[in-house]
């Protein structure tokens, strides 16, 4: 099983999570998320006086996938969340040794 962390651009949020659904996945966590990359923030104008911008605002989605289901999952979220300009985001992949779900108590792929 692998865990995907997208960290996106706000507005690309209902498309990403749209491309998701449809590549097959079945639930997501969202959080609102600031931090800064390459682009080292940007400098704002707020009553005339101006100010460093350095973290910004982006949402970080988090899913599990199947081994097998994460290369569709990945294209998913690059295809919709893209659109060529500094900030798109990053995507982080990991490997999970366990997933339990807390209701049934099922484990791995199953409790997914």
């Amino acid at each position: 099983m692998k865990k995907i962390e997208a960290i996106i651009k706000p507005y690309k949020l209902e498309d990403v999570k749209d491309g998701l659904m449809k590549a097959g996945v079945q639930g997501m966590t969202v959080m609102e998320v600031k931090g800064f990359g390459r682009q080292k923030g940007h400098t704002e104008t707020y009553r005339g006086a101006e100010y460093d911008a350095t973290f910004l605002t982006k949402v970080k989605i988090e899913v599990i996938v199947a081994d097998e289901m994460l290369e569709k999952a990945v294209d998913a979220i690059i295809e919709r969340a893209k659109d060529g300009k500094p900030g798109d985001g990053k995507i982080f992949v990991s490997s999970l040794e366990d997933v339990i779900r807390i209701r049934t108590s099922e484990k791995g792929v199953a409790a997914i």
